[in-house]
C-alpha cells in the first residue's frame, strides 16, 4: 500500500497539475502539499477534503484502511458477469451483491465495481433495447435486417461481453487493474 502523500502525488500528476495549481485550487499551501507529497506529513481534516476536493477524488480511494489486496477476488468478481448466462439479470444481480458485501474491504473494489456495474446496467438496457425492437417489427411485420435480427445481436453481444470479462478477470489476477469504462455513472 502506498503513503498517502505518494498516492496524492501520483493522482495530481495524472491530473497534469503542478504543486503550485494544487495548492491555489485547494487553498492548501505549497509548502503543505511539498511536505505531504514528500510523505513527511499526512494530510488530516480540512487539508484532506480540501485535496480530496481539487482531485476528485474519495477520502476513502487515498486511506484504504483495513483494506485488503486481493487479485483473486477481483478475477471472481469480473467472472461473476457470466452469471448473465444462466440467470436473466445474473451479470447484474451477482456482481451487485458482491460489490455490496467486499467494496469496503478490498482494495480498488469500490471503482472496479461501479464501473463494471454502470456497464452491465448499460449493456443489459441495450441488449434488451435491440431485442424488444426486433419483436416489435416482427409484429408489425416491418423488415430492418438490422433490428428484425435482434436476437442474433444480443447473442453476439452477450458473447462479446462475456470474453471481455474473462480478459479483465485475467488482466486483474495479474495484477493490473483493467476496469469498463464509465459509459453512464449511474453507480458511484
Amino acid at each position: 500500500m502506498n503513503p498517502v502523500g505518494t498516492k496524492i502525488k501520483e493522482i495530481r500528476l495524472k491530473k497534469g497539475m503542478s504543486q503550485e495549481e494544487l495548492a491555489t485550487k485547494s487553498q492548501v499551501s505549497l509548502r503543505t502539499i511539498q511536505r505531504i507529497e514528500k510523505n513527511e506529513n499526512e494530510p488530516r481534516g480540512k487539508t484532506m477534503q480540501l485535496l480530496c476536493e481539487t482531485l476528485d477524488i474519495n477520502i476513502e480511494e487515498l486511506l484504504d484502511y483495513g483494506k485488503l489486496e486481493d487479485r483473486q477476488f477481483l478475477m471472481f468478481f469480473h467472472l461473476s458477469v457470466l452469471s448473465g448466462i444462466f440467470i436473466p439479470i445474473g451479470n447484474i444481480i451477482l456482481p451487485l451483491v458482491l460489490w455490496l458485501t467486499k467494496k469496503d474491504k478490498i482494495q480498488g473494489l469500490q471503482k472496479i465495481g461501479a464501473r463494471l456495474l454502470n456497464f452491465q446496467i448499460t449493456f443489459q438496457a441495450i441488449s434488451f433495447g435491440v431485442f424488444m425492437s426486433a419483436v416489435i417489427l416482427k409484429i408489425l411485420h416491418k423488415e430492418i435486417w438490422l433490428l428484425s435480427h435482434g436476437l442474433e445481436i444480443a447473442l453476439v453481444l452477450g458473447v462479446l461481453n462475456g470474453i471481455v470479462a474473462i480478459i479483465f478477470a485475467i488482466a486483474n489476477r495479474r495484477g493490473k487493474q483493467i476496469t469498463y469504462p464509465s459509459i453512464f455513472p449511474m453507480i458511484k
